[in-house]
């Protein structure tokens, strides 16, 4: 939505529609937000003469204040009401969504109406003090981004090598990368040999003449186009320095015996960390429990998603498993997990890792992607010294943006005192002299009645269309087989800005059905914070 959580006008992401009469909007409408999530659901903003003459979707409802009323304090007081939680009381709510109807909002939302000069001095005073509020809260958001940046230019700078540059100056390691490598395919094949003879000697079977021939070799790094390493790195693939293994597959009709056992899915895998504040649970039978066990220094990688996204296993994790959107890489020790960690978040930053997912638009980071994927690989002891100087730069980082964060909080809470005095009668002096609001609402009713005795102008009789939607959402979630933005559900069904509302009604009604068929699973994406950005729907199969 361009309506951000300030209570202003975010044109960074823009649409083009055809251009339709009567739907230009103009400097000093106000306008009001209504369908998105319950948390997002009432924001409000004026319409500048930047914004003057675009067009609005349907989730926006275009308010035109009377002759008399401020534009700025109709869209402040509607904000702030947002702010403080009411309007998430007084929406509608629906599978994945809430909505205020243009109804609801003009007859049921409260509108506290002071007189028109007091509105002026209210209007005057809030932008001294919020612009002041604003400029500060923007070079708050301006260090965030350079932080940012920070991280961007350390995770580069490690996955290159010019973190350590200094470091290999002064030390020199008991192995180079190269020779590491060698020692990892030893190893490697020596594991998979003993596997091979703990099967035969299980299965009471002599091993066969040259059975170590079927020995799988590993894909080899393909170092075409990559830049070049420091001395003493070598290019590997993932295949080469681990294992890799995809989650178990939910499905409540068939797995319904075993151990129930909590799980990771992919909203649980953070960059870095793995956040377990919300665990499902399913069923793992006897066989499964190795199978999709985790240790610590285990990698999870995001399958979907946010491919590529990924996290450390702790101690704390082991007596969790893992589900389908997930790999779980198993590093025997030889490469540190959190280095990579670092690669895949500087080649997922940097869009290096997008040619390595399938589809086209809900990306899969596919284990035949994963395995062949080029790393760096350092000595063991630069690997470890590269996740120190990254660590410790992050912790300073974090300190940083744990400040700046801070102060973010406090400036809502302080945009919410200025609001909740203007709005209480406290902001301003009130002066006797004033005309009496009830005098203005006395005028305005006037006014209307006036007009409405005025001849209307005839329009040109239009067809009525019936409006469908052009597929069935049961039928495009289906075809995506996975998780799926709802906007993009929606969009695909024909159901985008300047949708009509009976194309809306029938796919809420869909999606009501759907939902209490159990036939419907709905994810909410957060952000950093943890705040709701989106929910995403995914069908169960019957």
């Amino acid at each position: 939505m361009n309506i951000d959580r300030d209570g202003l006008i975010d044109l960074g992401v823009i649409k083009s529609v055809s251009l339709i009469e009567g739907e230009k909007l103009q400097s000093g409408d106000v306008l009001f937000n209504n369908t998105n999530s319950a948390e997002l659901i009432g924001k409000t903003a004026i319409v500048s003469t930047r914004e003057s003459g675009f067009a609005f979707s349907n989730h926006m409802t275009r308010i035109r204040p009377e002759k008399g009323i401020q534009p700025a304090f109709i869209a402040r007081q509607l904000h702030f009401l947002w702010m403080m939680g009411y309007m998430k009381h007084r929406c509608t709510h629906h599978v994945n969504q809430a909505s205020i109807s243009s109804k609801t909002l003009a007859n049921t939302i409260p509108i506290l109406l002071p007189a028109t000069a007091e509105q002026t001095r209210i209007v005057e005073k809030l932008e001294e003090l919020l612009s002041d509020l604003d400029a500060g809260v923007s070079e708050l958001k301006a260090a965030q981004k350079k932080l940012a940046l920070y991280r961007q230019s350390m995770l580069k700078a490690a996955v290159e090598g010019a973190l350590t540059a200094e470091w290999r100056k002064h030390n020199t390691p008991a192995e180079t990368g190269a020779q590491l490598l060698e020692r990892i395919l030893t190893e490697r094949r020596a594991r998979w040999e003993a596997k091979q003879l703990a099967k035969f000697e299980e299965q009471g079977k002599t091993p066969p003449q040259d059975w170590k021939k079927r020995y799988p070799e590993p894909v080899q790094p393909d170092a075409t186009n990559l830049p070049e390493l420091p001395e003493g790195w070598v290019w590997a693939s993932v295949e080469q320095v681990a294992e890799v293994l995809l989650g178990k597959m939910l499905d409540k009709t068939k797995h319904i015996s075993g151990v129930k056992l909590p799980y990771l899915r992919n909203i649980n895998i953070r960059w870095g960390y793995i956040d377990t504040s919300d665990l499902l649970e399913m069923f793992f039978e006897t066989d499964e429990l190795d199978r999709y066990g985790l240790v610590s220094g285990d990698v999870l990688v995001c399958e979907g998603g946010e491919p590529g996204r990924a996290a450390v296993c702790r101690a704390e994790h082991s007596h969790m498993k893992y589900q389908k959107a997930l790999h779980r890489v198993r590093l025997f020790g030889f490469y540190e997990p959190e280095l990579l960690v670092i690669v895949l978040e500087y080649l997922s930053k940097t869009g290096k890792l997008d040619n390595s997912f399938t589809g086209s638009t809900i990306k899969h980071f596919t284990k035949e992607s994963l395995i062949p994927l080029n790393i760096p690989l350092p000595s063991q002891s630069e690997q470890r010294e590269i996740v120190e100087q990254l660590l410790s730069a992050y912790r300073e980082s974090k300190n940083q943006d744990a400040v700046i964060s801070c102060s973010l909080k406090q400036s809502v809470a302080q945009r919410q005192n200025i609001l909740r005095a203007a709005f209480s009668g406290q902001l301003v002096p009130q002066d006797p002299n004033d005309e009496p609001a009830s005098v203005l609402l006395e005028r305005i009713r006037a006014e209307r009645e006036e007009r409405a005795k005025q001849p209307k102008p005839r329009k040109p009789k239009q067809q009525k269309k019936i409006a469908a939607m052009s597929i069935k959402l049961i039928d495009v979630l289906a075809e995506a087989s996975d998780w799926m933005p709802a906007q993009e559900a929606f969009r695909r069904c024909g159901v985008g800005d300047g949708a009509q509302t009976d194309q809306i009604e029938a796919l809420y009604a869909e999606l009501r059905a759907l939902d209490k068929a159990g036939r419907l699973q709905v994810d909410p994406v957060t952000d950093a914070q943890h705040r709701k950005l989106y929910d995403r729907l995914k069908l169960v199969k019957d």
